[in-house]
């Protein structure tokens, strides 16, 4: 299997494997007072430091959580109370159903947010938490955050950054951005499943904990910390972004391969180096899903879902870009990826291409 569907889920770095092995070994409670209680929340505590620093943060700041999704909807529950919510159209659906009724922010055909009527929205509309992903988890856009950060500033929103597929792959300093807060989550950098963190910029803190429990995460958080995942996390983001610039290379020559087969690419301009989504006119995105994986090569159609289903892409929708919203997939190039996994993705996308296209 070649595998290309990293945002997803990356594979998992040895680094990684070795943390969450090491981390196995403890017994302890990180909770606990005793020994192996201390033995086990100095490596938490280490995870923590090592975590925040990469991101510009503070320690104290940084609440560990299950992953990108609780991270997201903690930062909605905590810093969105008493405030109006404004989303990206094109935010992951985790942000999306953490704030139902929240007001769109429209983007262009590009992708990327429109800071001009983010202006007009935020005009008048008092205390606002404004929710903006730094890149895209299906077209791999990076937002234009210092833009956004700027217009916030002057309206006195708060800005909460959805920072999961961002982290690892670009640098990420929740200072640079301006932000109030960042959603990380360990997998997508290839560290194990199962922890996420939510960092806060200094001087912030949460009204509300979504999981109440025994006081951990300084009461934002309850339930004992998965420290393997969460060893494995901060192992997975100090190894990160060794190479960006090769990733680019070669995620330009699967796009390549794709034009030539008659493909499109959906969302142009500031990129991840490892993200393309792919349009083929008139071919139905589940249909090219499937005939890939029967030919070894593992992408996906928009964003993993829980229910393992496809459906039209909300991304490509609120781009503007019709019906190529129902025949567009995810190629996203794991940290691992090398020249042989472009070769035979080329080679399978235009045979696929090809018969797809006499047949649609």
């Amino acid at each position: 299997m070649t595998y290309l569907d990293a945002n997803a889920s990356e594979p998992l770095r040895p680094v990684a494997r070795q943390a969450a092995v090491a981390a196995l070994d403890l017994t302890g409670n990180p909770s606990s007072i005793h020994g192996a209680g201390r033995q086990a929340r100095r490596l938490l505590d280490q995870a923590r430091e090592t975590i925040a620093a990469r991101l510009g943060g503070v320690a104290a700041n940084l609440v560990f959580t299950s992953g990108g999704t609780e991270a997201n909807a903690l930062a909605i529950a905590g810093l969105g109370q008493r405030r109006s919510i404004l989303c990206g159209a094109t935010e992951h659906a985790a942000v999306l159903a953490a704030a139902p009724g929240a007001r769109l922010i429209p983007v262009d055909q590009a992708g990327v947010l429109d800071t001009a009527a983010l202006e007009t929205m935020l005009a008048g509309a008092g205390p606002a938490l404004v929710c903006a992903m730094l890149a895209n988890n299906e077209t791999g856009v990076i937002a234009p955050m210092a833009d956004i950060a700027a217009v916030c500033r002057r309206h006195g929103a708060r800005l909460h950054v959805d920072a999961v597929q961002a982290a690892g792959r670009m640098p990420v300093d929740i200072r640079e951005l301006g932000a109030a807060s960042l959603a990380l989550s360990g997998h997508k950098l290839g560290g194990p499943k199962g922890a996420g963190a939510l960092l806060l910029a200094e001087g912030l803190d949460l009204d509300v904990a979504v999981i109440a429990g025994g006081g951990q995460e300084r009461g934002r958080r309850g339930g004992t910390p998965g420290l393997p995942a969460i060893a494995g996390f901060a192992a997975a983001l100090a190894e990160s972004l060794e190479r960006p610039a090769d990733l680019a290379v070669l995620r330009d020559a699967a796009e390549a391969a794709a034009l030539d087969a008659g493909g499109i690419v959906c969302g142009t301009g500031p990129r991840l180096a490892n993200t393309s989504c792919l349009a083929l006119p008139r071919v139905r995105a589940d249909g090219q899903v499937i005939a890939l994986d029967l030919a070894g090569i593992a992408v996906s159609a928009g964003a993993a879902c829980s229910s393992g289903r496809i459906a039209r892409s909300h991304v490509l929708e609120a781009m503007g870009l019709g019906e190529l919203a129902g025949c567009a997939i995810r190629v996203s190039l794991p940290w691992n990826a090398g020249a042989p996994d472009i070769a035979a993705f080329a080679g399978a996308y235009a045979a696929m291409a090809a018969r797809m296209r006499r047949a649609a």
